[in-house]
């Protein structure tokens, strides 16, 4: 159950993050609504994975997909490019949310 906790949590912060652009900041009423009710979610749903599994790997897991997520939000849906750099940075990114989960399992 605290991994569906945690995909709840990333799917809530990707769509939070998503909307920060549409609140203009935060001066468009609806979008930040709807924005701080999906950070809400997120943090939320966060603090119920964590009581199962340890905090750094839930945060790598939260922080590090999310991340990959929103770049590629960016470029489906905003127009922004991708570049070598990026593509580098996000697979930097997963491999080491990947290690740490590794490292973490065998820890147990």
């Amino acid at each position: 159950m605290a991994y569906i906790f945690l995909s709840i949590a990333i799917a809530s912060e990707i769509a939070a993050t998503s909307l920060l652009k549409f609140t203009e900041g935060f001066t468009r009423l609806w979008a930040t609504l709807a924005c701080l009710a999906m950070y809400g979610i997120a943090f939320f749903m966060l603090s119920l994975a964590v009581r199962d599994i340890p905090v750094g790997v839930a945060y790598a897991l939260w922080s590090g997909l999310g991340t990959a997520a929103i770049v590629a939000v960016g470029a489906v849906f905003l127009g922004e490019p991708i570049t070598l750099v990026k593509v580098l940075g996000i697979s930097l990114i997963v491999a080491g949310v990947l290690v740490l989960n590794l490292g973490g399992a065998s820890a147990h």
